[in-house]
């Protein structure tokens, strides 16, 4: 069977605190690897302590945190970089949603993050929330430079999608796609290239369709990958492969062996 991945969890935030080593033993059944994301600077610290064989992680600021982001913070970040088993910077980006900090502290924070990211030579995790424009406007001038860029949980429009896969950016679907109101974001999928593609979970959050209103887990991706198959009219497995590809090229990982046992992948 072809080994999944998961490109975007949060095992270190406070739901998994009863059950985290349980949850990672059902996760590392399904997958071959996963990637915890920092939001923070508890949030990275915190996903240094869960770095292991097939659990990688990165460091970032939220822009939720973006008010927080300072010299002392980045000096931070850029030495968690230095861990073992880090592979990229971010999560960072513009939220327009819930600005719960100001629109030009979070363009100020995400702009030096992405510098960070060109200095550590890592690519970039972008989370762009109702801030299209915003978001283009500078992976247009940053993307360049990045050893690579991954627009996770896309909730944008298609045309911001079109103009980041023309930037070479991966572009990531998370649960919701699956669910009954997301005509918009299913479209985008639709125009997304296979060799561009990933999924995710976003876990705790955005449980896929036929598990939505658990708390979201790893394994949970293998629902997304299914419903992108379906949704781009191909082979399950062949899907699988592709993502699984396109995750160790986005992350600049070894290649997986989809016909390996588990603690044979990287």
């Amino acid at each position: 069977m072809n080994k999944a991945v998961d490109t975007h969890c949060h095992l270190q935030m406070m739901p998994f605190d009863g059950d985290r080593e349980q949850v990672i033993e059902r996760s590392l059944e399904s997958l071959a690897w996963m990637v915890v994301i920092g939001d923070g600077i508890v949030g990275s610290a915190d996903t240094l302590k869960l770095l292991r064989p097939r659990i990688y992680g990165t460091v970032g600021f939220h822009p939720y945190h973006a008010a927080e982001y300072d010299d002392d913070a980045e000096s931070r970040l850029e030495e968690f970089a230095g861990t073992p088993g880090i592979v990229a910077v971010g999560e960072t980006g513009l939220d327009y949603h819930n600005e719960f900090a100001s629109r030009t502290q979070q363009r100020a924070c995400f702009e030096r993050q992405l510098a960070l990211a060109v200095r550590l030579r890592l690519p970039a995790v972008i989370h762009s929330r109702d801030a299209d424009d915003d978001t283009f406007a500078i992976l247009r001038d940053q993307v360049p430079r990045l050893r690579g860029c991954i627009l996770h949980c896309f909730g944008g429009s298609v045309d911001f999608a079109e103009k980041c896969l023309e930037l070479g950016c991966y572009i990531s679907f998370a649960g919701n796609v699956t669910f009954p109101k997301a005509e918009l974001l299913r479209e985008a999928a639709r125009r997304v290239p296979p060799d561009r593609l990933l999924a995710e979970t976003d876990s705790p959050y955005l449980a896929p369709q036929p598990v939505r209103g658990k708390r979201c887990e790893p394994q949970y991706v293998l629902h997304t990958l299914q419903y992108l198959a379906s949704l781009k009219s191909v082979n399950a497995d062949t899907l699988i492969r592709q993502i699984t590809e396109n995750a160790c090229a986005a992350y600049n990982l070894p290649p997986v062996s989809l016909l390996s046992a588990p603690d044979e992948c990287p």
